[in-house]
């Protein structure tokens, strides 16, 4: 992320937005379970929102957390290497989040969340470290009801219809 100077106006309430959103206790829970789920040691970088940034920066974690959640030899990212080159660091950066228009730690931060949510309910075997540190995803849930009950509830008017009261057969 390219240094710039003090923000001012608009910018800086956008930026003040952001750093409101930036969850320090979602950080060590997301380090943890990266460093967790990567089996080979990827070091931890010190707390604080620009280490957590500066740890990710470079796509070689990202890459690495997103083939260690796929069986051996599927992985999808190939060929993964750390270079302070910014080309390099935004591919891969790229295959992890293709959909990103603009790299926001806090939406990251959701975007890891949600990636290890679904992985612990996949439960292939392949989640590393404790599914406590993620919520569970919601199951659906459909009703089915009988033929005769649907029949009943055609004669029952609703709220939204209005009251039947002062009605009369005149």
């Amino acid at each position: 992320m390219a240094k710039r100077g003090p923000a001012y106006g608009l910018s800086q309430e956008v930026q003040q937005k952001t750093e409101k959103q930036y969850d320090a206790d979602l950080e060590q829970i997301l380090i943890q379970w990266i460093t967790t789920q990567y089996h080979n040691h990827l070091g931890w970088p010190q707390p604080g929102c620009e280490n957590f940034q500066n740890w990710l920066k470079d796509g070689t974690v990202l890459c690495e957390l997103i083939n260690g959640l796929n069986p051996e030899g599927q992985a999808p990212v190939k060929k993964i290497q750390a270079s302070a080159m910014a080309f390099k660091q935004m591919e891969q950066i790229s295959q992890f989040l293709q959909v990103a228009e603009r790299r926001n730690i806090a939406c990251v931060q959701r975007t890891l969340m949600n990636l290890g949510r679904l992985s612990v309910a996949q439960d292939n075997g392949l989640f590393s470290g404790d599914p406590i540190w993620f919520p569970k995803k919601s199951k659906e849930n459909p009703r089915y009801f009988p033929d005769n009950q649907l029949q009943e509830g055609k004669y029952v008017i609703g709220l939204q219809m209005g009251t039947n009261r002062g009605a009369s057969q005149a």
